[in-house]
């Protein structure tokens, strides 16, 4: 199922997603000093939330560009079942 991409440049959001995901990675080390500070509990909260709607955001971005170009290329070589498949299992997790 899962395979390496050769050619990240194909990925439309790639230099977007790259930045959404170096972001989160500076409000995660933000919250755990907030954490390690003592800082009240509901502002570490909402700061959680906020990466949560990010990566959720980022999220969506990713699988964007993987049915725009990995599954639409599967489909087009008839291999579109698998990928198809990858996806509804993504998403019936996402919408647990």
């Amino acid at each position: 199922m899962n395979h390496l991409h050769q050619d990240k440049s194909h990925h439309m959001n790639a230099e977007k997603i790259k930045q959404l995901l170096k972001t989160g990675r500076g409000q995660m080390e933000g919250i755990l000093k907030m954490y390690e500070d003592g800082r009240y509990c509901v502002d570490i909260s909402k700061q959680i939330l906020s990466v949560i709607a990010m990566l959720q955001n980022t999220n969506a971005l990713i699988l964007n560009d993987h049915i725009s170009t990995c599954v639409s290329e599967a489909i087009m070589e008839q291999k579109g079942k698998e990928k198809i498949d990858e996806i509804t299992e993504i998403l019936v997790k996402y919408l647990r």
